[in-house]
């Protein structure tokens, strides 16, 4: 078995090596003027990368706070004038207003 994972090692190894030089020797072969080319390429490819970026997160902020300030003024105006809101309001403070007077004078009971 250790024969085995040897050849393995090896055979990696090999392939390494061979891959390492053919990519060296393909870079090599590179004139001046394609080097360049690839370079400027690479340099516009990275900005027009960085002004989609900047776009599709300007474009998700302006989602995101619209949806947020329509929220708030959804629940605004919900709670303004409705009557439903506001009998639920009168009643949570009647039943406090018992609860404290139960509180303060238990003997009442």
């Amino acid at each position: 078995m250790s024969d085995l994972a040897n050849l393995t090692q090896t055979l990696e190894d090999a392939f390494k090596k061979v891959f390492t030089n053919y990519m060296n020797s393909w870079h090599m072969n590179e004139t001046k003027a394609e080097k360049a080319l690839g370079d400027r390429l690479a340099a516009e490819n990275f900005n027009n990368v960085v002004w989609y970026l900047m776009v599709m997160i300007g474009m998700f902020s302006f989602i995101i706070v619209a949806i947020l300030v329509s929220t708030v003024k959804s629940k605004r105006r919900e709670h303004s004038d409705d009557p439903y809101h506001r009998y639920i309001e009168e009643d949570w403070t009647a039943k406090l207003k018992n609860q404290i007077l139960i509180m303060e004078n238990p003997m009442a009971n």
